[in-house]
């Protein structure tokens, strides 16, 4: 049973969970379970993906009910009018506090042609681990609120990457030794990536938006491990696109 965060006539919203594929498609490989065939047996009735997560990114997904609706909200994300928040756990801590990774991304062939791709983040905790790696006798790990104002394929996980503070459990764009460490350490198997917010105006009425969709066991096991909170609604605002 999915977690549903919020139905009606028009739209699901579930909280996807970290490692279910979204679709059959040819990125996901052997994957024989996934979030639109077991949402379809549990509600009932033709649905729609509105958009996508990674496989291994959990969090907030919108499904349609109608080809109409999945395209209202097909229009919203294209125009750039949804507004997105994830949670994310990087290796280091990143400086500044806030800051916009603005660097081009091509789709998911590498070798295609990029386009602009941004991406803003706030730190909001960091945790000191005394566990030696390589060279250093301690570990420095932050918890991450990113935005991002573009859709590009893996676009956190690359842009982070790209700053030099990848995800933790990326095994794509991460750092090997650092998801072992986690694994070894602290019993966390899965890639820290929550999408934990979505803001959009209802497809219907165009009333505002705004679903969350809590963490899982093992991510908040984690925050709670490093004594990390996170921030109530009305201390995150909207970062500056540039």
């Amino acid at each position: 049973m999915l977690d549903i965060l919020y139905q009606d006539d028009a739209l699901i919203a579930v909280n996807k969970p970290a490692g279910l594929a979204v679709h059959r498609s040819k990125m996901v490989g052997n994957a024989d379970t996934f979030v639109i065939d077991v949402l379809r047996e549990q509600v009932g009735g033709t649905l729609y993906l509105a958009h996508r997560l990674d496989r291994a990114t959990s969090g907030v997904l919108l499904v349609a009910r109608s080809t109409e609706m999945a395209a209202a909200l097909g229009e919203q994300f294209m125009g750039r009018d949804v507004h997105k928040q994830y949670l994310t756990v990087v290796r280091g801590w990143p400086e500044p506090l806030e800051g916009v990774v603005d660097y081009p991304l091509p789709g998911s062939r590498e070798t295609g042609p990029r386009r602009e791709a941004r991406t803003n983040y706030r730190r909001l905790a960091t945790v000191e681990v005394p566990i030696a790696l390589g060279r250093y006798p301690q570990q420095r790990y932050a918890l991450v609120l990113a935005e991002p104002q573009t859709g590009r394929f893996r676009q956190i996980r690359k842009h982070l990457a790209h700053i030099h503070h990848p995800v933790i459990g990326d095994c794509q764009h991460g750092r090997s030794d650092h998801n072992r460490l986690y694994k070894q350490y602290f019993s966390c198997h899965r890639m820290l990536l929550h999408a934990w917010r979505l803001s959009f105006r209802h497809p219907l009425d165009g009333r505002p938006m705004l679903l969350e969709a809590p963490l899982d066991a093992s991510f908040q096991a984690l925050l709670e491990r490093f004594g990390w909170v996170l921030p109530p609604g009305e201390a995150i605002s909207v970062m500056p696109t540039s």
